[in-house]
């Protein structure tokens, strides 16, 4: 069989967007930089194309997840021409996570083209010196294997010297290269205010709970994990005390808490709350049903054509990236469309900071798809509930704020 002239690129993400957020944001987790994935594919292709001078036939995109199972930016991966996605496993050891068998799956893979003589040169973006005899045995096979590396942050190598000293050619991919599609995240405190006045969310969560809400949450199960460590302070000798409002509200803290000045109200003994969540609609006792208006307000999927289903889904594969904020701006911007009756849209503006109970538990099934809501130890990562709940109001106030501006505005 003869060798066929063409490249192909392996790129293990985990060495790639760790490098380039140490570079970028002095440190290497991958949560401290925003990446185009478009781009970085585009520029890795044009990049491998000049280096090698072949054609390329495919990039291989090796990354850890949980359990396997598909981020959104892999999902945006592996729809895009040339792009196959291979991923290993992603746990968590000592508060720190690591991948595991990607360097396998890598190594495999290398081996297996350069065996079959499926291209003529290989480039590697990788820094693991797991790689070499994989890298030793293509060179026996006639492959020619470029070595790539990510400009390091202190200027020294962020490669295995074994990795460098075997490659037929290296080349340094720097700041230049990479900000065409990494940049570092802003770290920023809180959500962007909105744009028209609104009680503040912090004066919301400093109001005291009505003594019902109180007792309310002592008797909330444990398996919640709401305040999982309250009770653990408890249980380890801690003085005991009601634990004080913080973090995110959950439709149930919001249907119990109120704005500084205003009187709360006491609700009948028999009062429930239909919460929502993946296994349907769940009674919870001790708090007032909401009003005809947020119980009238239609949910997302009663107001989406199957039509407009598949566009929804398509979209959240190749444009949405995920981001917690984003994501409940996505949410709010395709209900506002698709609303037949707009006093629906004033009335929900009226209702703030509280979502309807339909309407929120949807908005968190829909951020779940992106991996936002994911369960450790059953608790739910309050900072993500509070910019996806962030992002919902301020596309509804944006929305708003536009209907009543002045014509001439």
């Amino acid at each position: 069989m003869s060798r066929v002239d063409r490249c192909i690129v392996l790129v293990d993400a985990g060495y790639l967007l760790g490098a380039a957020a140490s570079l970028l944001a002095g440190e290497p987790s991958r949560s401290r930089i925003t990446v185009d994935h478009a781009a970085l594919i585009q520029g890795l292709r044009e990049r491998a194309e000049s280096d090698t001078q072949q054609p390329l036939l495919r990039i291989y995109w090796f990354d850890g997840a949980p359990d396997r199972v598909p981020q959104p930016e892999h999902r945006r991966l592996r729809v895009m021409p040339r792009v196959t996605v291979r991923l290993g496993a992603l746990t968590r050891s000592d508060g720190r996570w690591a991948q595991k068998g990607v360097d396998a799956a890598m190594h495999a893979e290398l081996t297996e083209l350069a065996r079959n003589r499926a291209c003529s040169d290989v480039v590697l973006v990788t820094g693991d010196g797991d790689l070499l005899p994989g890298m030793m045995a293509a060179k026996e096979h006639g492959v020619a294997v470029h070595l790539w590396a990510v400009q390091a942050a202190d200027g020294d190598y962020n490669q295995s010297e074994d990795l460098v000293a075997e490659a037929d050619e290296r080349r340094v991919l720097d700041r230049t290269w990479i900000t065409k599609a990494v940049r570092a995240k802003e770290l920023t405190g809180v959500c962007a205010p909105p744009p028209v006045p609104r009680p503040e969310i912090a004066a919301i969560l400093s109001a005291p709970l009505p003594d019902s809400a109180l007792g309310a949450r002592a008797e909330r199960p444990a398996e919640e994990g709401e305040h999982a460590q309250a009770a653990a302070a408890s249980e380890n000798g801690a003085q005991e005390r009601v634990p004080a409002p913080k973090g995110v509200p959950t439709p149930k803290d919001l249907a119990a808490l109120r704005a500084p000045g205003v009187q709360p109200t006491q609700p009948p003994a028999s009062a429930t709350l239909r919460w929502s969540s993946d296994k349907g609609w769940v009674d919870r006792p001790g708090v007032a049903t909401e009003s005809a208006d947020a119980a009238s307000m239609p949910t997302l999927a009663q107001l989406t054509t199957a039509e407009q289903r598949w566009a929804d889904r398509e979209e959240d594969i190749t444009t949405v990236g995920g981001d917690p904020y984003e994501v409940g701006q996505v949410f709010a911007r395709r209900w506002m469309e698709r609303l037949g009756e707009q006093s629906h849209l004033q009335k929900l503006s009226g209702m703030y900071p509280r979502i309807p109970h339909r309407i929120d538990g949807e908005l968190l099934r829909y951020a779940a798809r992106f991996g936002l809501l994911a369960h450790k130890d059953d608790q739910i990562d309050e900072h993500d509930r509070y910019a996806i709940r962030a992002g919902f109001w301020r596309e509804i106030d944006v929305r708003t704020a536009a209907e009543h501006a002045p014509a001439g505005e």
